[in-house]
């Protein structure tokens, strides 16, 4: 073997142990790179250097991680029989590294006395087991290294399976949608709702959170749309008891939605086709050919709300599988609330809560994945301003097997 190869071979090795770069973070790689490609489009130019300095960012976080879990002396040694001069192959690097880790950066002589040089640290040190964490705890997102002319990263798969929190009565209303529905539920009789109650199989709330997801460019894109765009939205809409569309009834849901997403319905699905897999990996359910997909801008202003739901509960769209919610909003946020809450239920129709959900409060540029089956609602939005450009928003969907 080369110099070469057996630098490649080392770095490859170390890119499989989670001490040095854990799963996340190698989702994070991956994404990022993602978005610089969509960024920088055909420039070519652009796109390398940002890749590069992503792969050598990284790389120096391999090399002080092997430093502390091999040994500085078997590293340095490695790294300088392996010494490769400067830029003779950064080019392949940098397009290979979505593939296998960034090298290691060139060999850095040792410092006298008996600790190892430490190189920057734009990844924090890989994290010690943790103990055990309480039912209201959320992992927090991973954050990513700023390269020059920073687009922001992605963060890795965050999956939940909860109850967090307690609190609100049971609950069994409508069924989101571009159209919800109205739950027949409230015309049938006490003992059909007794007995729907007395099921005992619990179903748990369960999601998966991706943090900035859409490039910078791609995010302010959609803000102007929809602002523009304001006269065309118009009152959301649910499905009557009987199966009916097109009804409106502001007891249980009140926005306002778009259904014309111009060029940025290709470009939501078009990201999220790409984590697809991963995402139903961490919700366990088996990939499914994606037979036809719902997209939809919602505006929620000042007492707006999303009573209990399923978004799969009428015939209509039973074929719904995952429903996909993206947050965004004009900077500075003027508004509060509009939390959504994923509850964990039970009954044969899955429409009463336990008490017990998760409350995933809007974060700027966030997509919350989940299974249609989950009940869950949104709490009412708190906006002074009543200004339309002030209201929270959502580019959310449906996807269909």
């Amino acid at each position: 073997m080369t110099a070469k190869q057996i630098l490649d071979s080392f770095s490859e090795t170390l890119m499989q142990d989670e001490r040095i770069l854990s799963p996340q973070e190698r989702e994070l790689l991956t994404s990022l790179l993602q978005n610089s490609r969509a960024v920088s489009g055909s420039d070519s130019g652009t796109q390398s250097a940002v890749t590069a300095a992503i792969a050598r960012s990284v790389g120096e976080t391999v090399a002080q991680r092997a430093f502390a879990l091999l040994g500085s002396s078997i590293v340095e040694q490695i790294m300088a029989r392996s010494f490769i001069p400067a830029g003779s192959d950064e080019t392949t690097l940098a397009a290979t590294v979505q593939l296998r880790a960034p090298q290691p950066p060139n060999p850095v002589p040792p410092a006298p006395g008996p600790k190892a040089p430490q190189p920057p640290n734009p990844f924090p040190p890989a994290p010690a087991p943790k103990a055990p964490q309480p039912p209201n705890t959320v992992p927090q997102p991973l954050k990513a290294p700023q390269p020059p002319n920073a687009l922001h990263p992605q963060h890795g798969l965050r999956p939940l399976s909860v109850p967090v929190q307690q609190g609100g009565q049971r609950t069994h209303l409508d069924s989101g949608g571009s159209v919800g529905v109205l739950d027949s539920a409230e015309t049938n009789s006490a003992e059909t709702d007794s007995a729907e109650m007395d099921s005992p199989e619990i179903a748990r709330a369960q999601c998966v959170v991706l943090d900035e997801f859409l490039a910078p460019q791609e995010l302010d894109e959609l803000v102007s749309y929809t602002l523009q765009h304001e006269e065309q939205f118009q009152c959301s809409e649910v499905i009557s008891p009987n199966g009916e569309p097109g009804m409106i009834a502001f007891d249980h849901r009140r926005s306002r939605v778009l259904m014309d997403l111009g060029k940025h319905e290709a470009i939501i699905l078009d990201r999220i086709r790409g984590v697809l897999p991963r995402v139903l990996d961490q919700l366990g359910i088996e990939e499914f050919p994606v037979r036809h997909t719902e997209a939809q801008i919602t505006a929620s202003n000042d007492g707006d709300f999303f009573r209990a739901h399923s978004d799969d509960s009428d015939e209509m769209i039973a074929s719904r599988r995952i429903t996909f919610v993206y947050f965004f909003h004009r900077e500075p946020r003027q508004f509060e609330g509009g939390e959504l809450r994923l509850h964990d239920s039970h009954g044969s129709l899955r429409r009463f809560s336990t008490g017990s959900y998760h409350t995933i409060v809007p974060q700027q540029n966030q997509i919350v994945f989940f299974p249609c089956s989950v009940l869950h609602e949104i709490t009412p939005v708190e906006c002074p301003s009543r200004a339309f450009a002030d209201s929270r928003f959502t580019l959310n969907g449906w996807l269909h097997k």
